[in-house]
């Protein structure tokens, strides 16, 4: 077998199920490895971003790496951004690049660049394949690399000529590295802190967002009166109703400082100390008081869901009751659509075991409490922060649970980075409803100008600044654009419009678009 069918029969020996692909000339060779070997489902995007984005949604529901196949530098060049917010969710992928043969490199064509440069900051794992000996045990050490705790983006160069030459073997499945467990002075130390009278929360992210781990953590908070929090982006959050009740760290560094004030105690698991997203003209960068002491019970590498089992019991809360989210109401809403309007729609209508994937930007304040009493979802968020996420999120993680619906809460400048998705929803008959909240702008770096610095106080922005963060003039016609996809559509002006719109989406299967006109 030649290099790309090496690697190929190593992923499929590997569990790996999944290849989300935009290929080029240089590798063809994977093209037809993937045709000629069973096991591997590969699914098309029509840009880089969307192979990355998918990925990410598809790796952090299904908890095991799908492939992406891209073509050489500038490939993976458009595929960074998703790849950089896989990162930050620790989500597992096996990125394969195409690259120039090996004897081909130093001609300088006109596609060549630096690609493991362009590919480390995003990658727990580099490496180019020189020699078609390797290639299976090359892309071995990639997937035992994405797999590791907690998981990332592991990415494997293969030179044209390693793929096209016989005297491939497919690598040998290494056995999973396990989180690494804490010690019992740690959690012994986390037990101190929460029972020390003290104002002290627990802060969970990743592994920690599980169902049966947050029931545990909402206990340990329920025995000793510790705050229940979230890191304001999360991976992936078990939430609705019967779920533990959390608090989410807001955003604006501001609203953050005043909300952790009081803590003098958090201990962290699954996650690190809190920082603002940016910084701004005196306002501090790390949004703990400097009176907190922080405990470090799990980083994103050890077992955090043992460690909490392993605190409850330390502080006696094994049998405690959390406070858990109540049903909410179930008044649909009527009159004018705002984001308000439209987060209750959804949570009256979220059916239970639902995906809701958040790119709503400033829509998300109000659609975060709306749905916390729906039925029981999942939620999951813009990590990295580099928008254009959202869309190919969603359709990964459609795949990845094809008997879910899939709900994606995108804003439309967001939308306008990765498009494309919606074509692959279209082709691959995915179950998702993809909801556009239209604003006809940035909103929120309307917003943001205001609060950096960059006008005078009492200044209003110019014409030339409000025109590069408005995108009216003309419209996007988002209905146009989904049909044009393949994907029905249909627009929203009110919030019975909506809700309307949105239970018969939820009722019929396949892909649908509603622009909701805010």
């Amino acid at each position: 077998m030649n290099g790309a069918e090496s690697v190929v029969r190593t992923l499929v020996a590997h569990g790996i199920e999944l290849c989300f692909t935009n290929p080029g000339t240089s590798e063809m060779h994977f093209v037809a490895a993937l045709d000629r070997v069973p096991g591997i489902r590969p699914v098309l995007a029509l840009f880089e971003g969307v192979v990355a984005g998918a990925a990410d949604g598809y790796g952090r529901m299904a908890g095991r790496p799908a492939s992406t196949l891209l073509h050489l530098g500038p490939g993976l060049g458009n595929a960074i951004a998703n790849l950089h917010n896989a990162r930050r969710a620790h989500t597992p992928i096996v990125n394969l690049v195409g690259e120039h043969a090996t004897y081909h490199r130093a001609c300088d064509a006109p596609l060549a660049m630096d690609v493991e440069t362009t590919a480390r900051p995003v990658s727990c794992f580099v490496r180019t394949c020189e020699d078609v000996r390797h290639a299976g045990s090359d892309a071995a050490d990639a997937i035992a690399a994405a797999c590791a705790p907690p998981g990332g983006v592991a990415t494997l160069l293969l030179p044209a000529d390693v793929a096209w030459t016989p005297g491939g073997r497919p690598g040998i499945p290494a056995p999973r590295r396990r989180p690494a467990p804490v010690s019992p002075a740690i959690v012994a130390d986390a037990a101190r802190a929460l029972r020390s009278g003290e104002a002290a929360a627990l802060l969970l992210s990743g592994a920690a967002l599980a169902p049966d781990a947050l029931e545990t953590a909402g206990r340990i908070a329920a025995a000793t009166g510790a705050r229940l929090l979230v890191d304001t982006f999360v991976p992936r959050l078990a939430r609705g109703a019967g779920r533990a009740r959390v608090e989410s760290i807001p955003y604006f560094a501001e609203a953050a400082v005043a909300s952790l004030a009081p803590l003098r105690h958090v201990v962290l698991a699954g996650t690190r100390a809190p920082v603002a997203f940016f910084a701004y003209p005196d306002k501090p960068s790390r949004l703990l008081p400097d009176a907190c002491t922080v405990h470090a019970l799990a980083t994103p590498e050890d077992d955090a869901v043992a460690a909490l089992d392993a605190l409850c019991d330390a502080v006696g809360a094994r049998h405690a009751t959390p406070v858990l989210e109540p049903r909410g109401e179930a008044a649909l809403p009527t009159g004018e659509l705002t984001p308000a309007s439209l987060g209750r729609a959804l949570a009256c209508l979220l059916p239970e075991g639902a995906i809701v994937v958040d790119e709503a930007i400033t829509g998300a304040a109000a659609l975060l409490p709306a749905t916390r009493g729906a039925a029981p979802h999942d939620w999951l968020a813009l990590m990295g922060g580099a928008i254009g996420q959202g869309l190919p999120a969603a359709t990964g993680a459609a795949i990845a649970c094809p008997d879910r619906k899939v709900i994606c809460l995108e804003g439309d400048g967001s939308a306008m980075y990765t498009i494309q998705s919606l074509w692959t929803q279209a082709r691959e008959g995915l179950d998702v409803v993809n909801v556009i909240l239209a604003n006809r702008r940035y909103a929120i770096l309307q917003i943001e100008l205001m609060r950096v610095g960059a006008l005078a106080p009492g200044q209003t922005p110019g014409a030339r600044a409000q025109d590069m963060l408005e995108i009216g003039r003309p419209d996007l016609d988002f209905v146009a654009l989904a049909r044009g996809h393949g994907v029905p559509a249909t627009r929203a002006t009110t919030a019975d419009d909506f809700a309307k719109q949105l239970a018969a989406a939820l009722a019929t299967p396949g892909p649908h678009l509603i622009e909701a006109v805010l």
